[in-house]
């Protein structure tokens, strides 16, 4: 027999989580794969993205890779009993995480400020669109929204005026990345607690997630008076970077980060040793103002190669690049790495966790169905199981 899987390092760790749709459980999700017990609390009708599709077995593939390994429980908080079971859960919790409108836990009686006032060592975590206060706080924000408001899509699609050449990032970047930085700040606040003994609150939106993404365009534009423009697959400020076509329709991006490349570049695959001498090309920067000229001529050698010798070329220069993959490219890729998760009778393959631990499970655990786990939960923190005036030690 193999050995048993380590426990994870957030093992014994209990977090709530009041949440729906991706932000908050992706975040909840990361918690339990590294071990903390997730109580997910849905509304009676389930987390809305249970409906987003059926494409995993039926189940929406949303919510099958981001509330893996969780407890349901479904709650009307509209109901003194159901609100009070709540309080319960909290008052024995590490960390209590949600994303609803903001101000409507406040309202409740379970606002993270107070929720912390009663029981110290609580850490709080709020997800919003716009952050609790300002003018825009409480706007709506769904992930393309958020994209759009923020100026991601400005920076991203093709050329050319118009919203038709804006590009919307193809995954729900915003929802991820707010996810992403809630995990960060919670896991801090976590760390802090060992030394002070004390909880603290964290605030993430989606649009100071997206916001902070665009650092570079913002500096850029802000300091250096220009804003990035949209180029398709290419780099803004790096040339050559970018996708060229082969002679067999097959499409490769390159990547020349210095001018060591450059010159290899020149000399393996353009077969134009004397090309970095010529002041169109002699530096980045010169390369970037004759971009037109610099990609007709890449692209052109590149048309009259196959991918196959294009690639053994690029081997030689050493230069960086890739293919213009697919998702059916990806489901085949050699290194993409899978990881079995049983839904009902059948099972899925979902892309692993980017990072290896040893704590690793063979696979992951199913993501449960609505209340799946309320009558446990119920019972175990029953009026008379639980003392809701002191908070739980990690």
């Amino acid at each position: 027999m193999g050995q048993p899987t380590p426990r994870g390092p957030l093992h014994g760790v209990l977090v709530v989580a009041l949440e729906q749709a991706v932000a908050a459980p992706y975040c909840s999700s990361r918690l339990a794969d590294a071990g903390a017990r997730v109580i997910k609390i849905e509304r009676p009708e389930g987390d809305f993205a249970r409906g987003y599709d059926g494409a995993a077995h039926g189940q929406s593939s949303y919510f099958v890779w981001i509330n893996r390994g969780k407890e349901s429980i479904a709650l009307d908080l509209k109901q003194a009993a159901d609100l009070a079971l709540l309080e319960r859960l909290i008052a024995q919790a590490d960390v209590f995480i949600q994303n609803l409108a903001p101000g409507a836990t406040a309202r409740m009686g379970v606002g993270s400020e107070a929720l912390r006032a009663r029981y110290p060592r609580l850490i709080t975590c709020d997800i919003s669109g716009y952050g609790e206060s300002g003018p825009l706080h409480k706007m709506k924000a769904y992930d393309l929204l958020v994209q759009a408001e923020s100026g991601l899509v400005a920076v991203s699609g093709a050329p050319g005026e118009g919203v038709e050449s804006l590009g919307r990032i193809g995954v729900s970047v915003c929802d991820i990345t707010a996810g992403m930085n809630a995990l960060i700040g919670i896991e801090q606040a976590l760390l802090q607690r060992v030394s002070t003994g004390c909880g603290s609150g964290v605030q993430v939106s989606l649009f100071d997630s997206a916001a902070e993404l665009m650092s570079v365009p913002y500096l850029q534009t802000r300091y250096g008076g220009k804003a990035p423009q949209r180029v398709g697959l290419k780099h803004p400020t790096i040339a050559p970077y970018g996708a060229y076509t082969c002679a067999d329709g097959r499409d490769i991006v390159i990547s020349i980060q210095n001018e060591r490349e450059w010159v290899d570049f020149c000399r393996e695959v353009l077969h134009e040793p004397e090309l970095p001498q010529d002041p169109r090309a002699a530096s980045n920067a010169a390369r970037v103002a004759n971009r037109t000229w610099l990609d007709d001529k890449v692209a052109a050698v590149f048309a009259s190669l196959s991918s196959a010798d294009l690639i053994d070329r690029l081997t030689a220069a050493q230069t960086a690049y890739g293919n213009v993959n697919g998702v059916h490219d990806l489901i085949a890729h050699p290194q993409f790495r899978t990881r079995r998760m049983p839904i009902g009778e059948k099972s899925v393959e979902v892309p692993a966790l980017p990072w290896i631990t040893e704590w690793d499970a063979a696979q992951f655990p199913p993501a449960p169905s609505i209340d799946q786990h309320g009558a446990a939960l119920r019972e175990e923190f029953a009026s008379s199981a639980a003392d809701p005036t002191a908070a739980r030690d990690a």
